[in-house]
């Protein structure tokens, strides 16, 4: 074979191989991101319309959550939130909406003194997704339920599951370094907040 065909079947190689490499990339960078963000992937690419724009945003929320100063709760500080966590539930039984406002204010607290940045449900969220993505559910439908609570328009029902959906945020928060975290501790919590509500 001559040499021009030598060096059009090496372009073809080395194209086909660059575009292994693309896909084989983008592929791995997908299945981490599904990993890391869970539900909040999926919702990503509906919202935005495709997944390389969700990508694109979930990376920028990576990015963001990178120059935040996060850090751990004591001990004693954790225990005194699950101490203000009970005293609010019990004070569902005689006041539903005001313990969903209080466990509202509560998540927001705890929030503030990991290092998230509180200003905004949107913005509250695109910061907790990069390390509580599974959990985003849970705080996405307790906010919607609060916001019908403000309305006048929430059943005690509603109420109970706003709670059970606030605690499931709560408990990842205050978890200490090597505690599970992420979607079987929020459903395990979620349970416990629910039988908890249930029997009140």
């Amino acid at each position: 074979m001559s040499t021009a065909i030598w060096v059009i079947i090496a372009v073809i190689v080395v194209a086909a191989l660059v575009t292994a490499a693309f896909l084989a990339r983008n592929a791995s960078r997908t299945r981490r991101l599904r990993q890391r963000f869970g539900p909040e992937y999926d919702r990503t690419v509906e919202r935005t319309g495709g997944r390389a724009a969700a990508e694109r945003e979930l990376l920028s929320r990576e990015r963001r959550h990178e120059e935040l100063d996060l850090r751990d709760l004591d001990p004693a500080r954790r225990e005194q939130y699950r101490e203000q966590w009970l005293r609010v539930q019990e004070r569902f039984v005689d006041a539903p909406d005001a313990a969903v406002e209080e466990a509202d204010r509560l998540v927001t607290v705890v929030m503030s003194e990991r290092g998230y940045p509180t200003r905004g449900f949107e913005e509250k969220v695109a910061h907790l997704s990069v390390e509580h993505g599974r959990t985003m559910d849970h705080y996405r439908n307790a906010h919607a339920i609060s916001g019908k609570a403000a309305a006048k328009q929430a059943s005690t029902e509603d109420l109970r599951q706003a709670m059970v959906h606030y605690r499931a945020l709560f408990e990842e928060l205050l978890a200490a370094p090597g505690e599970p975290t992420g979607h079987e501790a929020a459903a395990g919590t979620a349970r416990r907040g629910d039988d908890r509500t249930t029997r009140s």
